[in-house]
């Protein structure tokens, strides 16, 4: 489990990831003027800590601001976890009960949304470590797997243990090639753009 950190420590560990998952990343101070998914996530601490103290009308007006401005819409209830990164990010939506682990990473057009009104749990859960491809729907109170890949345009309804490969609609695993692990597919962009 991570330890909690101070505000500079924690953007400059959000620079840092983008740096990582992004090869056009050149600088910081280009990743911190120029890439709307921080921009979102920032926003998204500030609307939270808003909602978690129940000034939720403000949190809720804020995310509105934020999504006018970046194209990203992430509910101020939902739980986002330390580096997660956003690539190209317009058109993401991020459900109100949706739970975001560490180190996870989304392209542009995901939706984590649900599948009921009924209240309670409604959208999913992302564990560690998941990479999340272009345009992929995840649907319902499931969860996802530490350490998966979801495929561009795959539609999960189904929970998916650790280290899944998920492609297609609706989603099903795809068998592993030889020697082949999730941590390599996580940047491999036949899967994620």
């Amino acid at each position: 489990m991570n330890e909690p950190i101070g505000v500079g420590a924690r953007l400059r560990e959000d620079l840092a990831a983008a740096k990582l998952r992004d090869p056009a990343a050149r600088s910081s101070i280009e990743i911190a003027l120029l890439y709307p998914g921080l921009h979102a996530i920032w926003a998204h601490r500030a609307w939270h800590a808003l909602w978690t103290r129940d000034l939720r009308f403000v949190a809720r007006a804020g995310s509105q601001i934020t999504r006018w401005l970046t194209g990203i819409e992430i509910h101020p209830g939902a739980t986002i976890g330390r580096r997660f990164f956003i690539d190209h990010g317009m058109g993401v939506v991020i459900g109100e009960t949706a739970e975001v682990g560490d180190d996870v990473m989304l392209y542009h057009g995901v939706t984590l949304g649900g599948r009921q009104r009924e209240g309670g749990k409604r959208h999913p859960t992302i564990e560690d470590g998941v990479a999340v491809g272009a345009g992929a729907k995840i649907l319902g109170p499931i969860t996802i797997g530490a350490h998966s890949v979801v495929g561009a345009n795959a539609v999960v309804t189904r929970d998916a243990p650790a280290d899944s490969v998920l492609v297609g609609v609706p989603a099903k695993p795809r068998s592993r090639r030889v020697g082949e692990d999730t941590k390599a597919l996580l940047m491999a962009p036949e899967y994620i753009i």
